[in-house]
């Protein structure tokens, strides 16, 4: 791993148990559901349902494989990591190359099922206008028109950069998953009401004999793919020991049984006239869900059905374009592609060849071949891909034994062994029905070896790749961290400044922060092209620190979100207080402070010291006199910093101009209290305000002073409030620049924790 000044680096992981569920179930129950369904029943009748059943089971052996693999060797890449890293040579290129077009055949499916969704909600309440579009172009070129559309939509977005975030992701997800148990409730409901009727919908059981069983796993397979995303994330994962293997077991649980709930009541709760149930979903293959909810929902049900198939389709197609586009990224970078696959855009920080490469061949495939071929083409590509991932399990038991492997297959060799006959039996086994997708398939792995053997494997990094298994540095924790997050080399200085008495006072160290911040296009470890832009800002924190005499670590956090990266370093430093720049207030409703800062301010594990400079010389310092947890803290902190920088410091209490002798004589009171937490004895003068506002009168003051000093507000009058109504004001308008300091509430817990080990 490549290292700058700051020693060493860190992948921030930010991604929790739900988080890393929410992706496997989010890419699951994408369109396949909503586009396979009516094709699986076509092909299989009413044992579609045991069709997805025996596929959930395949799937599982493979899931083991990952949950192995990922969890021993939590590094980005999925799949290809790990076939690449068993066989270096054409086997692990030619893994890559078609799990590359795997991806970007499930975006083509993808791309056709929402333009089949998108003509069926105009069909439905807007007929005029879809039927007078199919009558000029056609309804094939009516679906091909929007397919490109789509495709240039979410080409363009990935391009230049733009994201969903984690929490929207988990949002999305959840919406789709109440989406779909609507439609299972009301399918239930009509199955209860008539259950004799249900009951003859699955007979015969097997109109089409065992081998459109067969035929319908093989077209559906690609449906079971999504949960191996979680593997693609494994440098981003929390305790990836832990959070893979059950993440990757908890979504296909919850994906498959959902998945059977909706195939039961699609094939029993629909009635039809003059044929069967299953000829009926059948007829209408991708829009067959819309159809089933006509039957059995209310009118407002079949609009939440459009809408959630039109979601899942372009949520998955977004999805899949990254996890195509970061293969063949990878595969630059791996030199098994131009190295111009590989170059990230300097302005937008994205991979915008891999990106534009692959929406050429996604396009390519949408416009030239039907929907069953696409389908059945990406399920073929994944059922090799899971295969040679089972391989792989084996092969690298044997190569790296001294792996560390918290979750381990069961009944091993047998499970991964059968991992690899039933996905190749079922590859094999789609050549009867769809051969197109085997010629295409064998074409492109045709062209990749061709490819590879004539000018890849000349240009491939020779060395073997690297088994890093990231993780914790363990640095022992000295009785007190001071925390300090850099971005601007002209405050770092006067953050130092506070930090450094703070730090000396508790015999401590300080240790200066920096993040790269990755575009979620990105794997996170491509941080590491970044992180020499830090380099400057490391040099001259220990510039300081000779200068200063204090000790001082530097800390390199590579992280999607900035303030991940803060918060992830907090909490592995242990730290005890955090002194942050902050450049001031936002226009904008949903930020107070800022996105990093208000984050900070929520979550950190630590005390808080937030500092807005105005560019003056610390010298003459308000601070307003106040009860409180915060305010006492900051009281201790700004006598530690006044004996060492010789501040002056003013302690004023706001008094209304009206208020009585008895009043005034507390608010005096007040001030001494507050001058006795200083500690040693200072130059301090005691003064009151006079003000109708206690936030205007400490604004208005301010003005003559340098520095104002802020404790936050015990209890925020509004959920929006991070410090507090009065200390939020002063530092809104206050010309000077102002430090507020917030107590951790859970420091009690964290210092007992630590003494007892």
């Amino acid at each position: 791993m490549a290292q700058t000044e700051a020693g060493k680096v860190t992948l921030a992981r930010d991604l929790g148990l739900f988080d890393a569920t929410m992706i496997g179930v989010g890419a699951m129950i994408g369109a396949g559901i909503f586009v396979l369904t009516g094709i699986a029943a076509g092909e299989a009748g009413p044992a579609s349902i045991l069709a997805f059943a025996l596929n959930g089971l395949v799937t599982l052996l493979t899931a083991f494989a990952y949950a192995e693999l990922a969890s021993a060797i939590p590094r980005a890449g999925g799949g290809y990591s790990y076939v690449r890293l068993a066989f270096p040579g054409p086997l692990g290129f030619t893994a890559g190359w078609m799990l590359w077009f795997a991806y970007t055949v499930a975006c083509s499916l993808y791309a056709l099922g929402f333009a089949g969704y998108f003509w069926e909600f105009f069909l439905k309440y807007i007929p005029g206008l879809a039927e007078g579009v199919f009558g000029v172009v056609g309804e094939h070129a009516a679906v091909l028109l929007v397919t490109v559309l789509i495709v240039f939509l979410f080409i363009r977005l990935n391009v230049r950069g733009a994201e969903v975030t984690g929490q929207a992701e988990n949002v999305l997800t959840v919406a789709k998953i109440i989406v779909l148990a609507v439609f299972i409730f009301y399918g239930l409901k009509k199955l209860l009401a008539d259950p004799g009727q249900a009951s003859a919908n699955f007979q015969p059981f097997f109109p089409l004999g065992t081998g459109g069983v067969l035929v319908a796993m093989g077209l559906t397979f690609i449906a079971f793919e999504g949960y191996d995303l979680i593997a693609t994330v494994a440098e981003e994962i929390k305790d990836p020991e832990r959070n893979i293997p059950r993440a990757t077991f908890i979504a296909l649980a919850l994906t498959v049984t959902i998945y059977l709930l909706i195939l039961f009541v699609s094939l029993g709760a629909v009635t039809v006239v003059g044929e069967t149930t299953w000829q009926f979903l059948g007829k209408y293959k991708e829009t067959a869900i819309v159809r089933a909810a006509e039957d059995f929902m209310p009118a407002f049900g079949v609009a939440v059905i459009v809408f959630g198939g039109l979601l899942s389709t372009m949520s998955a197609l977004n999805a899949t374009v990254m996890a195509a586009s970061r293969v063949a990224f990878s595969m630059g970078r791996d030199n098994w592609l131009p190295r111009q696959v590989a170059e990230i855009d300097r302005r937008r920080r994205t991979p915008r060849t891999a990106i534009l490469i692959t929406g050429v061949i996604l396009l390519g495939m949408a416009l030239t071949l039907p929907i069953e071929a696409v389908g059945s083409a990406a399920s073929l590509i994944f059922l090799l891909t899971f295969a040679l991932v089972n391989l792989s399990v084996i092969v690298l038991r044997r190569k790296y034994p001294e792996i560390k492997r918290r979750y381990r297959v069961p009944l091993y060799p047998v499970v991964p062994v059968l991992g690899i006959v039933l996905n190749v039996f079922l590859a094999l086994y789609q050549f009867k029905f769809q051969p197109i997708a085997w010629y295409v398939t064998a074409g492109w792995i045709l062209v990749g070896l061709l490819l590879y053997f004539s000018y890849f494997e000349k240009q491939a990094a020779p060395e073997m790749p690297q088994v890093l298994v990231p993780g914790r540095a363990v640095v022992p924790a000295p009785a007190y961290t001071v925390l300090v997050p850099a971005y601007n080399p002209d405050t770092l200085d006067t953050l130092l400044d506070l930090a450094t008495p703070i730090a000396r006072a508790h015999n401590g160290r300080i240790v200066t922060l920096a993040v790269v911040e990755v575009p979620r296009q990105l794997p996170i470890h491509e941080g590491m092209r970044f992180a020499h832009h830090k380099d400057r800002l490391f040099r001259q924190a220990r510039e300081y620190a000779v200068e200063h005499r204090i000790p001082l670590d530097t800390d390199l956090v590579i992280a999607h979100h900035v303030h991940d990266g803060i918060l992830d370093a907090a909490r592995r430093l242990d730290a005890d207080l955090m002194v942050m720049g902050w450049k001031g207030y936002t226009n904008t409703r949903e930020r107070v402070f800022g996105e990093v800062a208000d984050q900070i301010i929520r979550h950190a594990p630590c005390d808080l010291m937030l500092f807005r400079a105005d560019g003056r010389s610390l010298q003459r310092v308000l601070f307003p006199s106040a009860g409180g947890t915060h305010a006492r803290l900051a009281a201790e902190f700004l006598g530690l910093l006044a004996h060492e920088r010789r501040m002056k410091v003013t302690v004023v209490y706001v008094v209304s101009p009206d208020a009585t002798t008895e009043e005034r004589t507390e608010a005096e009171h007040w001030v001494d209290k507050t001058v006795a937490r200083f500690g040693e004895p200072l130059d301090v003068e005691r003064r009151l305000i006079e003000a109708r506002t206690v936030a205007g009168g400490i604004a208005l003051a301010s003005k003559d002073f340098d520095l104002v000093v802020l404790g936050a507000a015990r209890e925020p009058l509004f959920q929006k409030m991070l410090f507090g109504d009065i200390p939020e004001k002063v530092a809104r308008h206050s010309p000077v620049s102002v430090l507020v300091v917030k107590r951790y509430e859970g420091r009690v817990r964290s210092l007992l924790k630590r003494l007892l080990g």
